[in-house]
């Protein structure tokens, strides 16, 4: 009689244990919980990052106390356009919310051709804040197709754009590939680090300007989830980081 009660008991715990679990799960995935909760106090300027993903953006809804700045993904490789692109930026604008405009960079294109591909799709005059490259491993082609010098190719990408727009390129990175690749590389331009799980640190010790620290945000007027990020400084470092006519 022990015996099975003993193995009812466990089994009841191990249901219960799996039932919490899942609702865990899917408060993570619904965004209703998350590793980083950065105050306002604390970074008084924050924002959002979309593209596609977030389909139709009501931006005239957005809180602008709580969303100081969009990036807005612009292109990807060599030719490829992000279709909400224009929408979002022209609507962002509109309302009033400072703007960049960032391209994911493929490890399988050369940097001159991905250069050219922003410069054409991103209009010079409009921009707010600084051009942003997005360098990681997620989402990016084969390694057996990568070029042979990564770094020699996001060298030539941030010359061109930077010789454009006449502004520092902001790098976004994850911890990941900032440790591989980016680790003493390009000290003059400002990093945008992704860490979803803590403050980010990175290993040489340099600071960093912008931290996403989570996808799965929710925000009105955005009915997807989103990416928040943080600015490190005050309101008034951010209104220097503006680019001014």
């Amino acid at each position: 009689m022990r015996k099975k009660i003993i193995i009812f008991l466990l089994v009841g715990i191990s249901i219960l244990i799996a039932a919490v679990s899942v609702c865990l799960y899917y408060a993570y995935n619904q965004g209703y919980i998350r590793m980083n909760y950065p105050t306002l106090k604390d970074y008084p300027v924050q924002g959002i990052d979309v593209s596609h993903h977030q389909s139709k953006i009501n931006w005239h809804e957005i809180d602008k106390n709580v969303v100081q700045f969009a990036f807005i993904k612009a292109t990807e490789g060599g030719n490829h356009k992000d279709s909400t692109f224009q929408e979002n930026w022209r609507e962002a604008i509109a309302n009033d919310i400072p703007v960049a405009a960032y391209h994911f960079f493929t490890f399988c294109k050369g940097g001159e051709e991905q250069a050219r591909n922003y410069i054409h799709y991103v209009p010079k005059d409009s921009i707010d804040l600084p051009p942003i490259i997005d360098l990681e491993y997620g989402g990016n082609c084969q390694r057996s197709n990568w070029n042979n010098d990564i770094i020699a190719e996001i060298t030539k990408y941030l010359e061109i754009i930077e010789n454009h727009y006449q502004k520092k390129v902001i790098i976004y990175t994850t911890n990941e590939f900032y440790k591989n690749f980016l680790k003493d590389q390009f000290p003059d331009n400002p990093i945008w680090i992704r860490d979803i799980l803590s403050s980010p640190k990175l290993p040489d010790g340099r600071d960093w300007l912008f931290w996403q620290y989570t996808n799965r945000g929710s925000v009105k007027g955005i009915n997807t989830l989103v990416d928040l990020n943080a600015f490190n400084g005050s309101r008034d470092d951010f209104e220097k980081l503006l680019i001014k006519e």
